[in-house]
């Protein structure tokens, strides 16, 4: 028997769960394409069933959300219905099953604070729709549950060569001397998944199933985040701010993506550290490794 199931186990939250979960002396299983694939439910529940995990967490995502608008049923059958059949494989296996969503599915209008959990979401793309949507069906299919939805995730995974976290993209740009234009109309909560894994993990021992938000504090847009990338970085790239008009991706974002996490301050887990004081601490992480 398994304690803990990682499926996405190469990505960036999946491997900082992984180390996370081994600092604990933790016995910890990660997975990942193409060992498991999500989409083929009836292999996923058979590796299930065989591994019988007490707790089952879910990385695995269609997140390329440009490319969800034209591939919508792939989107719904990874970000909705695979999850749902997770759901219920634990439910067979009265595991503990936590999934994650996102921040875009508030997409309409701005309410002038942060987004609580009782907020109701307005998807305004076809990824936050099937994400959405694979939260109800979750939510529905099991009762122990946690769906966490955060925002601008990076990680040290993001550094490999098929990773991809917005602060990677911008210190490789910066590198190859490229002229950078980034939207400054888009506010977030950059997300280090290193303290992300420390809140989920503290989050599952409360066993206080729900749906939660979980991010670093603070805000800034896109911009002002690659501005303070460079600022620790010592890198002075040509770096522009445009509109998301200007800047012209196909798939609708948020304009504000700040969430609320005081219900997960009420569970028990303190609330992370600012977006500043955690990518201070990744770019230093990442110095020592690199020269490691």
């Amino acid at each position: 028997m398994t304690e803990v199931l990682v499926i996405g186990g190469k990505g960036q939250l999946g491997t900082d769960l992984l180390r996370a979960l081994a600092a604990r002396g933790t016995e910890a299983v990660g997975l990942d394409l193409p060992d498991i694939d999500v989409g083929d439910a009836a292999r996923t529940r058979a590796q299930l069933l065989e591994l019988r995990p007490a707790v089952v967490i879910n990385t695995a995502a269609y997140h390329l959300v440009d490319l969800c608008e034209d591939h919508a049923a792939e989107a719904f059958a990874i970000n909705a219905e695979a999850p749902r059949q997770l759901a219920k494989v634990c439910r067979e296996l009265d595991a503990v099953f936590m999934h994650f969503s996102t921040d875009f599915v508030f997409g309409g209008a701005p309410c002038g604070r942060p987004w609580t959990e009782g907020d109701r979401p307005e998807p305004q793309s076809v990824y936050a729709t099937s994400k959405l949507a694979g939260e109800h069906l979750v939510r529905e299919s099991h009762d122990k549950h946690f769906v966490i939805r955060t925002c601008g995730l990076y990680g040290s995974a993001g550094r490999r060569p098929q990773g991809g976290s917005f602060v990677e993209i911008m210190i490789r740009a910066a590198e190859a001397k490229k002229k950078l234009t980034v939207v400054n109309d888009q506010t977030v909560a950059p997300t280090s998944t290193f303290e992300l894994a420390a809140a989920l993990l503290a989050l599952i021992e409360t066993r206080a199933y729900g749906l939660y938000h979980v991010t670093n504090s603070g805000e800034c847009t896109w911009f002002e985040f690659a501005r303070e990338i460079f600022r620790l970085t010592g890198m002075t790239p040509d770096l522009r701010p445009v509109t998301s008009a200007e800047y012209g991706s196909k798939a609708k974002r948020p304009r504000y993506s700040i969430l609320d996490n005081a219900k997960l301050v009420a569970a028990g887990v303190p609330a992370l550290g600012s977006w500043q004081q955690a990518l201070a601490a990744y770019v230093a992480r990442r110095g020592q490794e690199v020269r490691a």
